[in-house]
């Protein structure tokens, strides 16, 4: 059984853990990073909503954002 996906602040090692939750935490991050700038109009979304590369976390508006991009995890 899955637990159901929350859309909250998550941290982005947090998130990326989500999404790839059996590799390494800095690996994970790098790879969902990986994703969100390959898709074009997520990473524009992200950056209208004051989303910075040196950000440490995503807030729940970001989250939502990725996940109706990429898919929940």
């Amino acid at each position: 059984m899955s637990k159901e996906f929350k859309i909250r602040a998550y941290t982005k090692k947090e998130l990326a853990l989500c999404y790839f939750p059996n590799s390494n935490p800095r690996t994970a991050v790098n790879h969902l990073m990986a994703w969100i700038r390959r898709c074009s109009s997520l990473w524009q979304r992200l950056q209208s909503m004051d989303y910075c590369v040196t950000s440490k976390d995503f807030t729940p508006r970001q989250v939502r954002a990725i996940v109706e991009e990429l898919g929940e995890p």
